[in-house]
């Protein structure tokens, strides 16, 4: 129920900035007009600078959203490696806590009602906090939505800016959709997916598995049906998320489990003592009531007659 809830949660966030930011570049059938503060100021600037490695510098437009890309990416990345540190530590608080909420998750599991889930999961909750472990994860939107305008102003320059469509790169016309570009993409997604995965126990490589297929399979997508240009940018994209994984995976995620163990080792949690009222008792005797009346009531009916 709770991982149920944290996706429900992450789609509700992701819809609610396209929605978002979809106001700020404003377009006319699918064009941009010029107006808004993310093309204003992200998206224009961008362009001239792709123009300015592409013309000024005679590089090409290949290689100038490549730098660009580049450039955008490592810039943000910091805000990245960051929110990949908050889920990560609060990831490996949970594997440390696994012998002391794993009952309870259980019990949330096998509930045999409403009532005894909620209270499971009030439990759930209550242990959580008590232990220091964020509800959602260490997942903080504000690193998210910093990011996301950069994303959405690179691909709008990526796809208009005046003389891509034009071009070409290594022989491939950037103004068309590309077979090999949507192959390399899909592919670098993929196994970033996969690299997420590393050091997760079966039942999370269980519930990432949907996620490793769908990712991939949006970006193939949208590429086919996307310039080359704009593909080029998932590519460059794809890569530096590779990049950014594997510094999770091999060198913050072995530095945040042993920081968990230190802190753990200083302060060993007590067992978890659960103040949460049974509240089935009181649900059943309130359905026992219920039927109890509505019986009383029929035999009343029974003898008027």
């Amino acid at each position: 129920m709770l991982k149920k809830d944290k996706r429900i949660l992450l789609t509700g966030l992701a819809l609610s900035t396209l929605v978002f930011l979809s106001g700020c570049v404003q377009t006319k059938n699918g064009v941009p007009t010029g107006e808004g503060w993310v093309y204003n100021f992200l998206v224009a600037p961008m362009g001239n600078l792709i123009k300015f490695f592409a013309e000024n510098q005679g590089l090409g437009f290949g290689v100038a959203i490549i730098i660009v890309t580049l450039i955008v990416r490592l810039f943000i990345m910091p805000l990245g490696i960051y929110q990949s540190w908050k889920s990560t530590y609060q990831s490996e608080k949970m594997n440390y806590l696994k012998p002391i909420l794993g009952p309870i998750q259980e019990r949330m599991k096998n509930a045999s009602s409403q009532e005894e889930q909620l209270a499971a999961q009030q439990e759930y909750f209550a242990a959580q906090k008590q232990y220091g472990v964020s509800v959602f994860g260490g997942m903080g939107c504000l690193p998210i939505l910093i990011q996301m305008p950069f994303f959405t102003a690179l691909f709008y320059a990526a796809r208009y800016t005046e003389g891509i469509s034009e071009a070409t790169f290594l022989g491939i016309d950037l103004g068309s959709p590309s077979i090999i570009l949507t192959a390399v993409a899909g592919v670098l997604y993929y196994i970033q997916s996969l690299l997420m995965q590393v050091g997760m126990d079966e039942e999370q490589k269980k519930q990432m598995r949907t996620v490793a297929i769908i990712n991939p399979l949006f970006i193939v997508m949208f590429s086919w049906s996307s310039p080359a240009g704009v593909t080029l940018y998932w590519v460059v994209g794809g890569f530096i998320g590779l990049v950014q994984q594997a510094l999770t995976n091999f060198i913050l995620k072995p530095r945040i489990r042993a920081k968990v163990e230190e802190e753990f080792k200083n302060n060993p949690p007590k067992p978890y003592k659960s103040t949460i009222k049974d509240v089935t008792p009181k649900a059943s005797a309130i359905i026992e009531e219920k039927t109890s009346k509505k019986s009383n009531r029929n035999a009343g009916k029974q003898r008027s007659r």
